[in-house]
């Protein structure tokens, strides 16, 4: 076997740690001196991780996987995110859902959009997305409060969102009758590539100005 252990095995090759040793008997332990990791193989155990979680990595795991302080991580994190965009790569690396992760650059959407049209992913549907939007800046709330705002019952649209892990009940109302509550979770926040359901845009941005306003008014007006 080669000396994939680093420089300690040539010291004891003769030895039974030696070149054919751990190999042969199914090595199980670390081969990494965690105390000695440098500058750049920080970088590159940050960058090997993430590319093999399947999930946003907090930045408490990834400073007990390094055993560095937490400060020190989210300082190697912001390098390698600010030289990403310096060398103008197609992915971006991410603080969404409490951790970090690789995902697509936004000016990428386009070809992201072509390549997830083509697979078998099943798109959601306008009642879903409006049902979704109605809990993130509402939440927590119940079924019959999504009803009353949309109009419509919602319950197969409640029971679709949370089986695909877009939307949870959180809790029960105080009131008469103790209505389940709905709110978010961690994997629309991962979706949505946000960090916090805070960081979601104010519903007056949605809003139109004035002058919109009163141009929709002055053509609802019936003819003088």
């Amino acid at each position: 076997m080669d000396e994939q252990y680093g420089a300690d095995d040539a010291d004891g090759g003769d030895g039974p740690e030696g070149r054919d040793g751990p190999a042969e008997q199914g090595f199980t332990g670390s081969p990494i001196d965690l105390d000695q990791l440098s500058y750049l193989e920080q970088r590159r155990a940050i960058e090997a991780v993430l590319m093999v979680a399947e999930a946003p990595v907090e930045l408490s795991m990834l400073a007990q996987l390094l055993e560095l302080p937490p400060a020190r991580v989210e300082a190697l994190c912001a390098e390698l995110a600010a030289g990403y965009g310096r060398d103008h790569r197609g992915f971006v690396l991410a603080r969404v859902a409490g951790g970090y992760r690789f995902q697509s650059h936004p000016d990428m959407a386009a070809y992201i959009q072509r390549f997830v049209l083509e697979g078998h992913s099943a798109r959601l549907s306008g009642a879903a997305l409006e049902t979704m939007a109605i809990v993130a800046y509402k939440q927590p709330v119940s079924r019959a409060q999504v009803a009353s705002i949309r109009g419509v019952g919602s319950d197969g649209v409640l029971r679709t969102l949370c089986q695909r892990g877009y939307l949870a009940e959180v809790g029960r109302d105080p009131g008469p009758g103790q209505a389940v509550l709905y709110g978010t979770t961690p994997l629309l926040l991962e979706r949505l590539g946000l960090d916090r359901i805070e960081d979601l845009p104010s519903l007056g941005d949605f809003v139109p100005g004035p002058e919109v306003m009163d141009a929709l008014e002055q053509g609802l007006r019936p003819p003088a």
